[in-house]
Protein backbone atom coordinates (compact mmCIF):
# COMPACT_ATOMS: atom_id res chain seq x y z
CA UNK A 1 0.00 0.00 0.00
CA UNK A 2 1.22 3.36 -1.06
CA UNK A 3 0.69 6.96 -0.25
CA UNK A 4 -1.67 9.30 -2.06
CA UNK A 5 0.19 10.98 -4.96
CA UNK A 6 -2.58 14.08 -5.14
CA UNK A 7 -4.25 15.36 -2.65
CA UNK A 8 -7.34 18.18 -1.97
CA UNK A 9 -7.07 20.30 1.35
CA UNK A 10 -10.10 21.64 2.27
CA UNK A 11 -9.20 24.78 4.59
CA UNK A 12 -6.24 26.81 4.17
CA UNK A 13 -6.13 27.91 7.77
CA UNK A 14 -4.32 27.61 11.03
CA UNK A 15 -3.74 23.43 10.70
CA UNK A 16 -4.81 22.70 6.74
CA UNK A 17 -2.61 25.23 4.97
CA UNK A 18 0.66 23.83 7.60
CA UNK A 19 -0.42 20.32 6.86
CA UNK A 20 -1.21 21.49 2.89
CA UNK A 21 2.57 22.73 2.74
CA UNK A 22 4.11 20.25 4.61
CA UNK A 23 2.57 17.23 2.24
CA UNK A 24 3.76 19.51 -0.47
CA UNK A 25 7.26 19.88 0.41
CA UNK A 26 7.32 16.20 0.85
CA UNK A 27 6.61 14.87 -2.78
CA UNK A 28 2.79 15.44 -2.40
CA UNK A 29 1.02 17.04 -5.23
CA UNK A 30 -1.78 19.43 -3.03
CA UNK A 31 -4.74 20.90 -4.63
CA UNK A 32 -5.42 23.67 -1.51
CA UNK A 33 -9.09 24.65 -1.02
CA UNK A 34 -10.78 27.70 0.81
CA UNK A 35 -13.47 29.58 0.74
CA UNK A 36 -11.80 32.89 1.78
CA UNK A 37 -10.69 34.40 -2.01
CA UNK A 38 -8.28 36.59 0.19
CA UNK A 39 -6.86 33.37 1.36
CA UNK A 40 -6.56 31.82 -2.23
CA UNK A 41 -4.78 34.59 -3.37
CA UNK A 42 -2.29 35.46 -0.46
CA UNK A 43 -1.13 30.98 -0.75
CA UNK A 44 -0.61 31.34 -4.61
CA UNK A 45 1.60 34.09 -4.06
CA UNK A 46 3.52 32.69 -1.05
CA UNK A 47 2.43 34.61 1.00
CA UNK A 48 1.44 33.61 4.78
CA UNK A 49 -2.37 34.70 5.65
CA UNK A 50 -0.97 34.61 9.95
CA UNK A 51 1.87 34.05 11.52
CA UNK A 52 3.20 30.41 12.17
CA UNK A 53 7.04 29.81 12.82
CA UNK A 54 8.68 28.36 9.81
CA UNK A 55 5.43 28.09 7.75
CA UNK A 56 6.50 30.35 5.59
CA UNK A 57 9.73 28.93 4.24
CA UNK A 58 7.86 26.03 3.84
CA UNK A 59 4.58 27.30 2.16
CA UNK A 60 7.47 29.49 -0.63
CA UNK A 61 8.89 26.00 -1.02
CA UNK A 62 5.93 24.28 -2.00
CA UNK A 63 4.51 27.04 -4.29
CA UNK A 64 7.61 27.75 -5.99
CA UNK A 65 7.98 23.92 -6.96
CA UNK A 66 4.27 24.35 -8.15
CA UNK A 67 3.51 21.39 -5.48
CA UNK A 68 0.79 23.68 -3.75
CA UNK A 69 -1.82 25.71 -5.72
CA UNK A 70 -4.69 27.07 -3.91
CA UNK A 71 -8.50 27.49 -5.38
CA UNK A 72 -11.80 28.34 -4.38
CA UNK A 73 -12.83 25.12 -6.12
CA UNK A 74 -12.20 21.41 -5.09
CA UNK A 75 -9.95 19.82 -7.36
CA UNK A 76 -9.92 15.94 -8.19
CA UNK A 77 -7.38 13.95 -5.83
CA UNK A 78 -6.46 10.72 -5.15
CA UNK A 79 -7.55 11.48 -1.33
CA UNK A 80 -9.39 14.36 0.81
CA UNK A 81 -8.74 15.90 4.04
CA UNK A 82 -11.12 18.06 5.75
CA UNK A 83 -10.03 21.00 7.63
CA UNK A 84 -12.57 23.24 8.29
CA UNK A 85 -13.67 25.08 11.20
CA UNK A 86 -16.10 22.93 13.76
CA UNK A 87 -17.28 26.05 15.68
CA UNK A 88 -19.39 25.72 18.64
CA UNK A 89 -23.16 27.38 18.00
CA UNK A 90 -23.20 29.36 21.92
CA UNK A 91 -26.76 29.10 22.56
CA UNK A 92 -27.12 25.14 22.47
CA UNK A 93 -22.92 24.42 23.07
CA UNK A 94 -23.15 21.89 20.18
CA UNK A 95 -20.80 21.49 17.42
CA UNK A 96 -21.91 23.38 14.43
CA UNK A 97 -20.80 20.92 11.18
CA UNK A 98 -22.05 23.40 8.45
CA UNK A 99 -18.27 23.60 6.84
CA UNK A 100 -17.87 19.78 7.25
CA UNK A 101 -21.23 19.40 5.90
CA UNK A 102 -20.38 21.55 2.88
CA UNK A 103 -17.10 19.99 2.47
CA UNK A 104 -18.61 16.70 2.20
CA UNK A 105 -20.89 17.84 -0.43
CA UNK A 106 -17.73 19.23 -2.64
CA UNK A 107 -16.10 15.77 -2.30
CA UNK A 108 -18.83 14.28 -3.31
CA UNK A 109 -18.93 15.77 -6.61
CA UNK A 110 -14.78 14.71 -7.01
CA UNK A 111 -14.96 11.49 -5.34
CA UNK A 112 -14.33 7.89 -6.68
CA UNK A 113 -15.09 4.62 -5.50
CA UNK A 114 -11.99 3.74 -2.72
CA UNK A 115 -11.36 7.44 -2.33
CA UNK A 116 -9.69 8.50 0.74
CA UNK A 117 -11.18 11.09 2.40
CA UNK A 118 -9.60 12.02 5.87
CA UNK A 119 -11.27 14.57 8.67
CA UNK A 120 -8.91 16.19 11.07
CA UNK A 121 -11.25 18.95 11.73
CA UNK A 122 -12.03 18.29 15.64
CA UNK A 123 -15.68 16.72 15.85
CA UNK A 124 -18.70 15.04 17.99
CA UNK A 125 -17.97 11.20 17.99
CA UNK A 126 -19.56 10.16 14.52
CA UNK A 127 -18.84 12.55 12.44
CA UNK A 128 -16.85 10.99 10.01
CA UNK A 129 -19.41 7.92 9.75
CA UNK A 130 -21.67 11.20 8.73
CA UNK A 131 -19.27 12.72 6.07
CA UNK A 132 -19.63 9.36 4.18
CA UNK A 133 -23.97 9.38 4.59
CA UNK A 134 -23.88 13.10 3.24
CA UNK A 135 -21.36 11.84 1.05
CA UNK A 136 -23.30 8.81 -0.92
CA UNK A 137 -26.95 11.16 -0.65
CA UNK A 138 -25.34 12.91 -3.29
CA UNK A 139 -23.87 9.45 -4.73
CA UNK A 140 -25.57 6.57 -4.58
CA UNK A 141 -23.30 4.78 -6.55
CA UNK A 142 -20.81 4.86 -4.28
CA UNK A 143 -22.89 2.67 -1.67
CA UNK A 144 -22.85 -0.90 -1.40
CA UNK A 145 -25.86 -2.85 -1.50
CA UNK A 146 -25.04 -3.47 2.57
CA UNK A 147 -25.59 0.80 2.75
CA UNK A 148 -21.97 1.18 3.25
CA UNK A 149 -19.95 4.16 1.62
CA UNK A 150 -17.13 2.58 -0.94
CA UNK A 151 -14.80 5.08 0.20
CA UNK A 152 -12.43 4.93 3.02
CA UNK A 153 -13.44 7.13 5.77
CA UNK A 154 -10.63 8.54 8.50
CA UNK A 155 -10.18 10.98 11.57
CA UNK A 156 -6.91 11.99 12.05
CA UNK A 157 -7.43 15.05 14.49
CA UNK A 158 -4.42 17.55 15.14
CA UNK A 159 -2.15 17.51 17.84
CA UNK A 160 0.13 20.42 17.39
CA UNK A 161 0.75 23.73 19.53
CA UNK A 162 -0.07 26.99 17.49
CA UNK A 163 3.54 28.42 17.88
CA UNK A 164 5.12 25.05 17.43
CA UNK A 165 2.80 23.73 14.69
CA UNK A 166 5.33 22.66 11.43
CA UNK A 167 7.78 21.37 14.27
CA UNK A 168 5.11 19.48 16.08
CA UNK A 169 3.32 18.02 12.60
CA UNK A 170 6.47 15.99 12.20
CA UNK A 171 7.44 14.80 15.54
CA UNK A 172 4.33 14.35 17.47
CA UNK A 173 2.63 10.39 17.33
CA UNK A 174 -0.72 10.58 15.46
CA UNK A 175 -3.96 8.41 15.35
CA UNK A 176 -5.67 7.84 12.41
CA UNK A 177 -9.12 6.49 12.83
CA UNK A 178 -10.89 4.45 10.11
CA UNK A 179 -14.41 3.22 9.45
CA UNK A 180 -12.71 0.26 8.61
CA UNK A 181 -8.91 -1.20 8.91
CA UNK A 182 -8.29 -0.66 5.03
CA UNK A 183 -9.57 3.66 5.64
CA UNK A 184 -7.10 3.62 8.75
CA UNK A 185 -3.96 1.84 6.99
CA UNK A 186 -4.59 4.05 4.34
CA UNK A 187 -4.71 6.93 5.96
CA UNK A 188 -1.72 6.12 7.87
CA UNK A 189 0.41 5.74 4.47
CA UNK A 190 -0.17 9.22 4.05
CA UNK A 191 0.78 10.55 7.15
CA UNK A 192 4.10 8.45 7.17
CA UNK A 193 4.95 10.55 4.12
CA UNK A 194 6.11 13.52 6.65
CA UNK A 195 5.59 12.39 10.08
CA UNK A 196 8.68 11.22 12.53
CA UNK A 197 6.09 10.14 15.21
CA UNK A 198 4.19 6.98 15.67
CA UNK A 199 1.76 6.30 13.49
CA UNK A 200 -1.02 4.36 15.47
CA UNK A 201 -4.56 3.25 14.23
CA UNK A 202 -7.76 2.58 15.42
CA UNK A 203 -11.33 3.13 14.51
CA UNK A 204 -12.85 6.17 13.77
CA UNK A 205 -15.08 6.83 16.62
CA UNK A 206 -11.63 6.02 18.77
CA UNK A 207 -9.84 8.35 17.01
CA UNK A 208 -12.54 11.47 17.66
CA UNK A 209 -12.86 10.72 21.39
CA UNK A 210 -9.00 10.50 21.87
CA UNK A 211 -8.85 14.35 20.56
CA UNK A 212 -11.88 15.23 22.84
CA UNK A 213 -10.65 13.64 25.78
CA UNK A 214 -7.09 14.68 25.61
CA UNK A 215 -8.51 18.58 25.53
CA UNK A 216 -11.08 17.73 27.77
CA UNK A 217 -8.83 16.03 30.10
CA UNK A 218 -6.31 19.72 30.44
CA UNK A 219 -9.72 21.63 30.60
CA UNK A 220 -10.85 19.77 34.22
CA UNK A 221 -6.98 20.42 35.24
CA UNK A 222 -7.20 23.86 34.52
CA UNK A 223 -10.41 24.25 36.30
CA UNK A 224 -9.29 23.00 39.37
CA UNK A 225 -6.28 25.80 39.39
CA UNK A 226 -9.02 28.28 38.24
CA UNK A 227 -11.37 27.17 41.18
CA UNK A 228 -8.25 26.97 43.55
CA UNK A 229 -7.14 30.38 42.50
CA UNK A 230 -10.87 31.92 43.58
CA UNK A 231 -10.38 29.94 46.76
CA UNK A 232 -6.83 31.79 47.52
CA UNK A 233 -8.08 34.84 46.64
CA UNK A 234 -11.12 34.65 49.37
CA UNK A 235 -8.52 32.92 52.13
CA UNK A 236 -5.59 35.45 51.85
CA UNK A 237 -3.69 32.99 49.90
CA UNK A 238 -0.97 33.74 47.31
CA UNK A 239 -1.96 30.45 44.75
CA UNK A 240 1.40 30.87 42.74
CA UNK A 241 3.09 29.80 45.95
CA UNK A 242 0.78 27.63 46.92
CA UNK A 243 0.74 25.67 43.80
CA UNK A 244 4.73 25.88 43.59
CA UNK A 245 4.93 24.29 47.17
CA UNK A 246 2.38 21.74 46.51
CA UNK A 247 4.02 20.68 43.12
CA UNK A 248 6.55 19.63 45.04
CA UNK A 249 5.01 16.23 45.61
CA UNK A 250 6.22 13.95 43.51
CA UNK A 251 2.46 12.95 42.34
CA UNK A 252 1.07 15.96 42.01
CA UNK A 253 1.42 18.52 39.10
CA UNK A 254 -1.35 21.54 39.00
CA UNK A 255 -1.83 23.83 36.62
CA UNK A 256 -1.70 27.69 36.77
CA UNK A 257 -4.57 29.33 36.48
CA UNK A 258 -5.29 32.51 34.27
CA UNK A 259 -8.20 34.40 33.26
CA UNK A 260 -10.08 31.28 31.71
CA UNK A 261 -9.33 29.73 29.08
CA UNK A 262 -9.38 30.28 25.48
CA UNK A 263 -8.29 28.38 21.96
CA UNK A 264 -9.94 26.23 19.44
CA UNK A 265 -9.56 23.50 20.82
CA UNK A 266 -9.48 23.41 24.76
CA UNK A 267 -12.48 25.69 24.92
CA UNK A 268 -14.73 23.98 22.62
CA UNK A 269 -13.71 19.99 22.40
CA UNK A 270 -15.32 19.31 25.99
CA UNK A 271 -18.63 20.17 24.78
CA UNK A 272 -18.57 17.90 22.33
CA UNK A 273 -18.17 14.99 24.74
CA UNK A 274 -20.86 16.48 26.69
CA UNK A 275 -23.34 16.59 23.59
CA UNK A 276 -22.64 13.12 23.22
CA UNK A 277 -23.64 11.92 26.63
CA UNK A 278 -25.06 14.76 28.91
CA UNK A 279 -26.02 12.07 31.51
CA UNK A 280 -22.76 10.71 32.24
CA UNK A 281 -20.37 14.35 31.97
CA UNK A 282 -21.08 16.30 34.98
CA UNK A 283 -17.55 16.70 35.87
CA UNK A 284 -16.46 17.70 32.35
CA UNK A 285 -19.47 20.24 32.17
CA UNK A 286 -18.97 21.81 35.52
CA UNK A 287 -15.43 22.24 34.48
CA UNK A 288 -16.37 24.35 31.67
CA UNK A 289 -18.41 25.96 33.65
CA UNK A 290 -15.72 26.43 35.98
CA UNK A 291 -13.20 27.87 32.94
CA UNK A 292 -16.13 30.54 31.21
CA UNK A 293 -16.58 31.81 34.45
CA UNK A 294 -13.16 32.86 35.46
CA UNK A 295 -13.27 36.34 33.08
CA UNK A 296 -16.45 37.56 35.06
CA UNK A 297 -14.28 37.07 38.14
CA UNK A 298 -11.05 38.98 36.66
CA UNK A 299 -13.74 41.92 35.46
CA UNK A 300 -14.64 42.08 39.47
CA UNK A 301 -11.24 42.58 40.55
CA UNK A 302 -10.58 44.97 37.81
CA UNK A 303 -14.26 47.13 39.04
CA UNK A 304 -12.84 47.00 42.22
CA UNK A 305 -9.70 48.16 41.75
CA UNK A 306 -11.28 51.44 39.28
CA UNK A 307 -14.13 52.19 41.92
CA UNK A 308 -14.34 55.57 42.90
CA UNK A 309 -13.38 57.04 39.62
CA UNK A 310 -15.77 58.37 37.22
CA UNK A 311 -13.49 58.08 34.30
CA UNK A 312 -10.70 55.35 34.76
CA UNK A 313 -8.28 55.04 32.85
CA UNK A 314 -7.65 51.02 32.65
CA UNK A 315 -4.51 49.21 30.41
CA UNK A 316 -4.63 45.39 29.53
CA UNK A 317 -2.38 43.67 27.77
CA UNK A 318 -2.91 40.67 25.70
CA UNK A 319 -5.55 39.91 23.21
CA UNK A 320 -4.65 36.28 21.91
CA UNK A 321 -5.52 32.88 23.21
CA UNK A 322 -2.33 32.10 25.09
CA UNK A 323 1.43 33.49 24.54
CA UNK A 324 3.41 34.87 21.57
CA UNK A 325 0.89 34.06 19.12
CA UNK A 326 -1.77 36.05 16.95
CA UNK A 327 -4.52 34.01 17.55
CA UNK A 328 -7.72 35.19 19.29
CA UNK A 329 -10.03 32.32 18.76
CA UNK A 330 -12.02 31.42 22.61
CA UNK A 331 -9.48 34.21 24.15
CA UNK A 332 -10.65 35.23 27.80
CA UNK A 333 -8.64 38.32 27.33
CA UNK A 334 -11.13 39.41 24.70
CA UNK A 335 -13.41 37.82 26.87
CA UNK A 336 -12.50 40.11 29.86
CA UNK A 337 -12.00 43.64 27.92
CA UNK A 338 -15.45 43.36 26.49
CA UNK A 339 -17.35 42.30 29.82
CA UNK A 340 -15.11 45.74 31.26
CA UNK A 341 -16.43 47.89 28.08
CA UNK A 342 -19.93 46.88 28.49
CA UNK A 343 -20.12 47.32 32.75
CA UNK A 344 -17.85 50.80 32.53
CA UNK A 345 -18.62 53.01 29.54
CA UNK A 346 -17.01 55.70 30.79
CA UNK A 347 -13.62 53.62 31.30
CA UNK A 348 -11.31 54.62 28.88
CA UNK A 349 -9.70 51.10 28.23
CA UNK A 350 -5.91 51.06 26.27
CA UNK A 351 -5.34 47.03 25.26
CA UNK A 352 -1.61 46.31 24.04
CA UNK A 353 -1.33 43.06 21.68
CA UNK A 354 2.07 43.03 20.55
CA UNK A 355 1.15 40.37 17.47
CA UNK A 356 -2.05 41.91 15.97
CA UNK A 357 -2.42 45.19 14.14
CA UNK A 358 -6.40 46.58 14.47
CA UNK A 359 -8.73 45.34 17.11
CA UNK A 360 -10.64 41.89 17.11
CA UNK A 361 -14.52 42.68 15.57
CA UNK A 362 -16.01 42.20 19.01
CA UNK A 363 -14.18 45.05 20.42
CA UNK A 364 -13.51 47.27 17.66
CA UNK A 365 -17.57 48.64 18.30
CA UNK A 366 -16.54 49.94 21.72
CA UNK A 367 -15.43 53.38 21.02
CA UNK A 368 -13.99 53.55 24.54
CA UNK A 369 -11.32 50.70 23.68
CA UNK A 370 -8.65 51.03 22.03
CA UNK A 371 -5.60 49.68 20.52
CA UNK A 372 -1.89 50.92 21.55
CA UNK A 373 1.54 50.42 22.39
CA UNK A 374 2.40 49.11 26.08
CA UNK A 375 4.37 52.32 26.96
CA UNK A 376 1.03 54.37 26.22
CA UNK A 377 -1.29 52.06 27.83
CA UNK A 378 0.56 52.27 30.93
CA UNK A 379 0.79 56.09 30.96
CA UNK A 380 -1.59 57.55 33.43
CA UNK A 381 -3.35 54.17 33.91
CA UNK A 382 -6.14 53.87 36.95
CA UNK A 383 -5.80 50.04 36.97
CA UNK A 384 -3.37 47.39 34.68
CA UNK A 385 -4.74 43.95 34.62
CA UNK A 386 -2.22 41.42 32.96
CA UNK A 387 -4.38 39.14 30.56
CA UNK A 388 -1.43 37.19 28.31
CA UNK A 389 2.00 36.72 29.37
CA UNK A 390 3.41 37.67 26.48
CA UNK A 391 7.23 37.63 26.49
CA UNK A 392 6.87 41.68 25.56
CA UNK A 393 5.38 41.80 29.12
CA UNK A 394 7.78 39.50 30.97
CA UNK A 395 9.80 42.35 32.49
CA UNK A 396 7.19 44.47 34.68
CA UNK A 397 7.15 48.01 33.13
CA UNK A 398 7.39 50.79 35.88
CA UNK A 399 4.62 51.59 37.52
CA UNK A 400 3.45 53.50 40.10
CA UNK A 401 3.61 52.27 43.70
CA UNK A 402 -0.22 53.07 44.45
CA UNK A 403 -1.45 51.91 40.64
CA UNK A 404 -3.08 48.48 40.81
CA UNK A 405 -2.60 45.86 38.89
CA UNK A 406 -4.95 42.86 38.34
CA UNK A 407 -1.96 39.86 37.34
CA UNK A 408 -4.36 37.11 35.99
CA UNK A 409 -1.05 35.09 35.06
CA UNK A 410 1.32 35.26 38.17
CA UNK A 411 4.06 36.49 35.39
CA UNK A 412 4.91 39.48 37.27
CA UNK A 413 4.73 37.77 40.90
CA UNK A 414 3.44 38.65 44.27
CA UNK A 415 3.62 43.17 45.07
CA UNK A 416 0.30 44.51 44.21
CA UNK A 417 -1.26 41.10 42.20
CA UNK A 418 -4.99 41.34 42.70
CA UNK A 419 -6.46 38.66 40.73
CA UNK A 420 -5.41 34.98 42.13
CA UNK A 421 -3.35 35.76 45.15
Amino acid sequence: MTAPSTVSVIGLGYIGLPTAAILACSGVRVFGCDIKASTVDAVNQGILPFAEPDLAEHLRQAVDTGMLTASRDLSDAEAFIIAVPTPLISATKKADLTFVRDAARAIAAKAQAGSLVILESTSPPGTTERIGQWITELRPDLRGDDGAPHLLLAHCPERVLPGRIMVELVSNDRVVGGTTPEAAARGKELYKVFCDGQILTTDARTAEMAKLVENSYRDVNIAFANELSLVCDALGVDVWELITLANHHPRVNILQPGPGVGGHCIAVDPHFIVEADPEHTRLIATAREVNDAKPNWVVQQVRAAVAGKSAPVIAALGLAFKPDVDDLRESPAIAVVDKLAAALPSARIRTVEPHVHTLPSALAAYPHITLTTLDEAIKGADAIVLLVNHKAFATPPTIPPTTPIIDTRGAWGGGRVAAGS
